[in-house]
């Protein structure tokens, strides 16, 4: 799995606060076919019950279709559902104490809101990391945008070593700015779940991601 996330160009969310729970199943699907590198499944505000219960359902889809398959915050129901990954936040313990849980095989990925965190957590041993918000995003009411300045930074210092992932208020329209200020790898939530085609809509953002690396060849 560590391999394969350093193939990763496009993260999904299967965030529950943009997908009913009737919708998951089919979601799931779509971002496997628009091909997803990875997913991870993200139910703020449900009970770690539910929470289970969903993750039980998305679980085989993944599998068959060879996308790494995260959960959010609970290591508890990542075991129980063997799932590739955990991701957590600034405030959900240290990577020793999710380690006890899950074990020594599973990714580990955490959220940073500066470059100072990403450092912080990729010395600490994450697998990846979640870089941002870039810009202010409806999935993170309240949290200001951190802006591109740092993001070249960010790539250069802790990107090269580990999986970076920009993260926040990025979509089709900003992707290639995005790009262009260094970013190689990015988790697209509002704009992918809101989608009228959420396949079609993957498919053409790493589309960009290929318009940029033939532009720099070109350059070059």
């Amino acid at each position: 799995m560590k391999q394969s996330l350093q193939h990763a160009r496009f993260y999904g969310i299967l965030d529950l606060g943009y997908v009913t729970p009737d919708k998951v199943i089919s979601t799931a699907r779509a971002l496997c076919a628009g091909g997803a590198d990875l997913v991870q499944l993200r139910a703020k505000g449900y009970t770690p019950e539910q929470i289970l219960t969903l993750a039980q359902s998305v679980r085989p889809i993944f599998a068959d279709a060879g996308i790494p398959f995260v959960i959010n915050d609970f290591a508890e129901i990542a075991v129980s559902v063997a799932a590739d990954g955990l991701h957590l936040g600034q405030e959900d313990g240290s990577l020793a104490e999710a380690r006890a849980i899950v074990g020594s095989s599973m990714l580990i990925g955490r959220s940073t809101h500066s470059l100072e965190q990403a450092k912080a957590a990729a010395q600490e041993g994450f697998d990846y990391l979640g870089f941002g918000p870039l810009f202010t995003t409806p999935t993170k009411l309240g949290r200001p945008g951190i802006g591109l300045e740092n993001v070249k930074f960010a790539q250069q210092q802790v990107g090269e070593k580990i999986p970076l992932f920009c993260i926040g208020g990025i979509t089709p329209n900003n992707l290639t700015e995005v790009l262009r200020a260094g970013a190689k790898r990015v988790v697209i939530v509002s704009a992918i779940l809101r989608a009228p085609d959420i396949a079609t809509a993957i498919r053409e953002v790493k589309a960009q991601f290929d318009a940029q690396v033939e532009n720099a060849l070109d350059a070059f």
